[in-house]
């Protein structure tokens, strides 16, 4: 399975970005190869608005199945829903303890949006 993680890091000893939308970047991960890509997140890190949305079209885009990320707004998660994408959150300090409790089976399948939508 390859999975999205949010992060301002370059690797999996960076921090989990409690940001979906604003995050900088996203960490893929494929758990079953261990290979990680970057995913740059530039254009939506200073969007006016739409952020989560671009976010989720990004990480549409690297072909992920899953997102792993701290808050997903009402936007970003019917994108990613809409593309078959699931969206956990955690509170992990770090990509690697992140990844760590999905591969544990500690994260749930998040239902719905976490937090309200700044656009909204």
């Amino acid at each position: 399975m390859r999975v999205a993680l949010s992060t301002s890091g370059q690797d999996l000893d960076g921090p989990l970005d409690s940001r979906f939308g604003r995050a900088a970047r996203f960490l893929v991960v494929d758990t079953e190869t261990k290979a990680v890509e970057v995913v740059d997140n530039h254009c939506s890190l200073n969007a006016a608005q739409g952020a989560g949305i671009q976010a989720a079209e990004t990480v549409a885009r690297a072909e992920v199945q899953a997102v792993v990320t701290g808050h997903c707004g009402p936007k970003a998660f019917r994108v990613l829903s809409a593309a078959g994408i699931k969206v956990y959150l955690s509170t992990a300090a770090t990509v690697r303890a992140a990844l760590a409790e999905l591969d544990a089976g500690r994260l749930s399948e998040s239902t719905g949006a976490d937090v309200q939508g700044h656009w909204a």
